[in-house]
């Protein structure tokens, strides 16, 4: 027999709660349909207007209206508030989708369960096992709201954005309306030739930096924790400590310092130079040496996180490897390829996935050392040292090209993510963790 699970579904259709209360889970019922009203004001009263507002982004701007003998000032609407607040209920009204489906599933389960002979569960019980058996699900389902609503809905906003002639100060709400422009950034982008020189330019940059950044402070870091951890050298707790002073001195300070000393007039890194006979170089003046210099300021600064992450994976292996190693005969060079570049490479993995896309936002470091000189001009509100998200910066609170800048930023979210999900799924790390227990 199948009637009260089909009688359930039903009345859980018809009304959320109604299913819970045939069940004879009444507590439980009125709270869903207490939920319910809820829901069905939002959707009747707030939902309408938000949907209105984030279509349209607004009818009226700011205008002077004669009020009797004077004119005054009207504020209009704000088109981006109206698209945030679009935004934000509509996700409202997903998660109340989402709800309501659980409550028809709930009722049918239910319904079943008597259909079967058993019996619903008290409020009481309920509760003690969302309490109990549920509760890793109950505390995630805390940081996924947040995720959906301080994450999610910035990047649907950062993504409609895109589809808009949003600028400073042609289109500035609410003195002027925001109006929907469809494909027209994009197109410009990469159709324009001022945009679409600097955006593959910037581009390519951006990958050669994300590449070289990330593989040169990882073999610095590992090169430099091998030396320290080899048999023999002695004094290892002063050269560790002496190798983190980079990583401990505030990031903001180093860069300011680096930025003096690689000074192409006065800087200490050319005097040294010319005390040896050797000509001062540009270092960070012309374009090819100022995207060298970023590159080895970054080593210096990133190799020793690098350098004490690996130290701590080596001390995780087991000498008893290298010992049986030694025993079959195996060379020094053997066992390094053999025994410990795997251990390291298994455990740091992930790590050095995400250090690709820290990389492509490594904003500090470019903008505190360079701030994307020197200037290039082939390109449009770019340097040549700019990376995508420094170009970002500059085409939104230097520049307001708001549209622009969220046509960039898409571009970003697409790629990162893009090489993260293809990364993660290569690592063996991933694919091989275990269940806990």
């Amino acid at each position: 027999m199948s009637r009260h699970r089909k009688t359930a579904a039903s009345l859980s259709v018809l009304g959320m709660g109604l299913g819970q209360v045939y069940n004879r889970q009444y507590m439980k019922g009125l709270l869903m349909l207490l939920l319910y009203f809820t829901g069905l004001y939002f959707i009747i009263t707030v939902l309408p207007k938000a949907l209105w507002g984030l279509v349209t982004l607004g009818d009226k701007a700011d205008r002077l209206e004669k009020v009797g003998r004077v004119y005054v000032n009207v504020r209009g609407d704000h088109s981006i508030f109206l698209m945030v607040e679009g935004i934000i209920a509509l996700l409202a009204a997903l998660v109340l989708v989402y709800i309501y489906a659980l409550n028809i599933r709930d009722a049918y389960r239910v319904g079943k369960l008597r259909d079967e002979g058993g019996t619903a569960n008290g409020f009481g019980t309920t509760v003690k096992r969302i309490t109990e058996e549920r509760f890793p699900l109950l505390v995630l389902s805390i940081p996924l709201l947040l995720v959906v609503f301080f994450t999610a809905m910035p990047i649907l906003f950062m993504v409609l954005l895109a589809f808009t002639n949003f600028s400073f100060p042609n289109y500035l709400p609410p003195a002027k309306l925001v109006d929907w422009t469809g494909f027209k950034s994009f197109v410009d982008m990469f159709n324009v030739k001022a945009w679409s020189g600097t955006f593959i330019g910037v581009t390519v940059w951006t990958l050669i930096w994300m590449v070289s950044a990330t593989v040169t402070v990882f073999f610095g870091g590992f090169l430099v924790a091998l030396l320290v951890q080899m048999k023999g050298i002695r004094f290892k707790g002063f050269w560790r400590t002496l190798f983190i002073i980079p990583y401990a001195i505030p990031q903001f300070i180093s860069l300011l310092i680096m930025k003096n000393m690689f000074n192409g007039q006065f800087g200490p890194i050319n005097q040294y130079l010319s005390y040896f006979g050797l000509g001062k170089l540009p270092w960070l003046t012309d374009p090819f040496w100022a995207k060298v210099t970023v590159i080895i300021v970054n080593i210096w600064i990133g190799f020793p996180i690098t350098m004490l992450m690996i130290i701590g994976i080596l001390s995780t292996i087991s000498k008893d490897l290298y010992e049986a190693a030694e025993m079959d005969g195996a060379s020094g060079y053997r066992q390094f390829r053999a025994i410990t570049l795997p251990s390291i490479m298994y455990a740091f993995g992930p790590i050095l996935v995400m250090s690709f896309a820290g990389n492509i936002n490594n904003f500090n470091l470019i903008f505190l050392l360079t701030g994307g000189a020197p200037a290039n001009a082939d390109y449009k509100f770019a340097g040549s040292t700019d990376i995508l998200i420094t170009w970002l910066y500059n085409l939104t609170l230097t520049q307001g090209k708001y549209n622009y800048a969220s046509v960039i930023g898409l571009f970003i979210f697409i790629v990162i993510a893009s090489l993260s999900i293809w990364n993660i799924r290569r690592t063996k790390a991933f694919k091989e963790e275990g269940d806990f227990h």
